[in-house]
């Protein structure tokens, strides 16, 4: 018994509604660089007050909080670079 090649590949137009999904995915993206950016803010602020009252802890948890908002904003800005390469990874498995 010979078992059929199965070749599935992601299409546009499949299902109604995906350009919608599309835009609301666009929409979440841009409400995530607003976040990471209020967040970069936020944790900067808290930084330069543990800073400035020589608190250590405070400080350091404000270092963290504009590393960690960086990093959301350089993962949000390389999404659709990152799901396509890892695509084109799995599309080159044989």
């Amino acid at each position: 018994m010979v078992v059929p090649s199965i070749d599935v590949q992601p299409n546009g137009d499949g299902l109604p509604g995906i350009t919608a999904l599309s835009h609301m995915v666009g929409a979440l993206l841009t409400f995530g660089l607003v976040a990471a950016v209020a967040g970069v803010a936020i944790a900067a602020i808290t930084w330069a007050i543990g800073s400035n009252s020589s608190n250590p802890h405070i400080a350091g948890r404000g270092k963290n909080g504009v590393l960690v908002a960086g990093a959301a904003a350089l993962l949000i800005g390389a999404a659709n670079t990152l799901v396509n390469f890892f695509n084109n990874a799995g599309a080159a498995i044989h």
